[in-house]
């Protein structure tokens, strides 16, 4: 329903004293309820059983959690 991504990034200031490796980008989430305004009517449904699973009776509303660390290791 939405064309907006979940996560987001950033890029932090990285000083020339800082004491730890810098962490050039940074990812954040923003769950799907943030670009919905309002519930329309008639929005399609998951069944009962997926519902449960994912946590939501709309596919619109639904945010896979994605965890960053298991695909290749630190974020950098």
């Amino acid at each position: 329903m939405h064309s907006h991504s979940q996560f987001k990034k950033y890029y932090p200031f990285i000083g020339p004293f800082d004491p730890c490796p810098p962490i050039r980008v940074k990812l954040y989430n923003t769950p799907p309820h943030l670009y919905i305004h309002f519930q329309p009517p008639g929005l399609p449904q998951f069944s009962p059983y997926e519902a449960l699973r994912k946590g939501t009776l709309w596919p619109a509303l639904y945010g896979p959690y994605e965890s960053k660390a298991v695909e290749g290791g630190p974020l950098t």
